[in-house]
């Protein structure tokens, strides 16, 4: 089934890799730490041990980079029975600060799109992740402005968009969302009703990535990139 682009109203964007890098801090971090805890353990038995720690602590610290480094931190002691030294540690809480202040990259063609739907559309970003941390993101990215609600979910499931939807009087047949994420930005609004495009980023996080028998039948669009979302809508000049 095509999106019919002539209904929709509002729409809505996902934050991290839709509008700027992000994953690629986080491999980037991994890397390092893998080095720094390498006479532990072999590098690919980290990367394991990692996603496995941040999946266990996911519900009590939820996502973004603070959440990574205690996680970061905890497999440090765990993985040298409490040998870890107080330098590997202070080191991995600088990779953690260093994540936080990166520099906001804007993914091309980002605020072209924003500038020219902002003028005939209602936009939201929908995003997830550390309250603080995306504020200071979407402040850095010169963004704000163009957005007419912003909203950090704990969660992206079926529950918390219609949540959103509801509380902005916003009805899901005439929503669509922009995302990166097939499970966060894409299949929980097909399936409450609302239309979806898919932007894929060039890396995945493990926990966001889907199996082809989840995304089988499901109505949604893929792009190559965000400008090529453009050529669906009816823009005055």
């Amino acid at each position: 089934m095509e999106i019919d682009f002539e209904h929709i109203k509002v729409i809505g964007f996902d934050a991290d890799d839709t509008l700027w890098v992000n994953e690629t801090y986080f491999r980037e971090a991994e890397e390092r730490v893998g080095n720094l805890l390498s006479h532990f353990e072999t590098p690919n038995k980290i990367d394991q041990e990692l996603f496995k720690m941040e999946m266990k602590n996911l519900a009590t610290y939820g996502y973004g980079v603070k959440g990574f480094v205690l996680s970061m931190v905890e497999l440090a002691i765990e993985l040298s029975n409490g040998s870890v030294s107080n330098s590997i540690i202070s080191h991995i809480l600088d990779i953690g600060k260093e994540m936080i202040n990166k520099p906001i990259e804007l993914l091309e063609g980002v605020e072209e799109v924003l500038k020219m739907l902002s003028r005939e559309y209602r936009l939201i970003l929908a995003t997830k992740g550390d309250l603080l941390d995306q504020e200071r993101k979407l402040e850095k990215s010169g963004l704000l402005d163009y957005f007419h609600h912003i909203e950090v979910l704990s969660e992206k499931q079926e529950s918390n968009y219609s949540k959103l939807l509801m509380h902005l009087d916003i009805k899901p047949s005439e929503f669509l969302m922009v995302g990166n994420s097939l499970k966060s930005d894409i299949l929980p609004l097909v399936n409450i009703g609302a239309q979806a495009i898919h932007v894929p980023f060039h890396t995945t996080w493990q926990h966001e990535k889907v199996t082809d028998k989840e995304t089988n039948g499901k109505s949604y669009k893929t792009v190559e990139s965000l400008t090529e979302i453009l050529k669906y809508f009816k823009l005055k000049n």
